[in-house]
């Protein structure tokens, strides 16, 4: 197969032959229709319906209060918008730890519901019976290890993960699992470039990374943070590729003032 195909629809099998062509993934996330309708149209292969939406969206300052009627409502926008993009639909917080059974319901929910294509969750050992019990009722499944902002009360910090030789170990062994249970993916963030590169060698499935450096297999980021639309978030792993917020100040206080001053609407604007 020739390195940089075109995917008319991307599936979890695309996936699996741009690892083996090391053809890199692009992946964003997206919460509503309009926003998902642009990210598709730009050729991006991963539309994440992150939980960071709680975050984004709703202004909490962790992704845990976001409810599971919550996330289906943002992942029903979004698959209306993606003619060509996978669509992955983060698990919230409090849907799937409490026991396999209940993780099933909820991952079922998901597909049901919204008509995603998948579902992503965190942790690994610790979350085998579920990730068996959902990818055994045909649903695939994307891990999420590393910094997993789920547990972030846990970590007490949004510090680096798995610099120290136990923790990396440890890392290694789930990510390896995961792979034997059958994901399709992994997302690794915040860890060691050099780890992380070491991992994506070991496995078959994609590695795709959100500070985890570039030797992996693609890269994930929140579309708010890359478009500049949140300037108090600046960790060393975002790049903006806009300054959104500096744009958006500027109209709105542009039309303000035109409102205040009778410039609009002109005689060309009304009825």
């Amino acid at each position: 197969m020739k390195k940089n195909q075109t995917y008319k629809i991307v599936t979890t099998k695309s996936l699996f032959e741009m690892k083996r062509n090391n053809d890199k993934i692009s992946m964003l996330t997206a919460y509503d229709y309009s926003m998902a309708k642009i990210i598709d149209k730009a050729g991006i292969y991963v539309i994440l319906v992150g939980d960071s939406a709680s975050n984004v969206f709703a202004g909490h300052e962790t992704t845990l209060p976001i409810t599971l009627d919550q996330i289906i409502y943002h992942a029903s926008s979004v698959v209306k918008a993606s003619k060509r993009a996978l669509v992955v639909v983060d698990l919230p917080f409090g849907s799937y730890q409490s026991d396999s059974s209940g993780a099933l319901k909820s991952a079922i929910r998901i597909m049901k519901e919204s008509g995603a294509h998948s579902v992503k969750l965190e942790g690994g050992d610790s979350q085998k019976q579920s990730i068996e019990r959902i990818l055994q009722a045909g649903i695939p499944v994307m891990g999420h290890l590393g910094l997993t902002p789920q547990s972030i009360y846990k970590f007490g910090t949004y510090s680096v993960r798995a610099k120290e030789e136990i923790e990396a170990e440890k890392l290694i062994n789930d990510s390896l699992l995961l792979e034997e249970l059958g994901c399709f993916g992994i997302v690794l963030e915040k860890i060691p470039a050099k780890l992380a590169g070491k991992i994506a060698s070991k496995l078959n499935i994609p590695v795709i990374g959100i500070g985890a450096g570039k030797d992996v297999d693609g890269q994930v980021l929140v579309i708010n943070d890359m478009l500049g639309m949140n300037k108090e978030f600046s960790p060393r792993f975002l790049r903006r590729y806009a300054d959104l917020d500096s744009l958006i100040d500027k109209a709105v206080k542009k039309y303000s003032d035109d409102v205040k001053k009778g410039n609009f609407p002109n005689n060309n604007e009304q009825y």
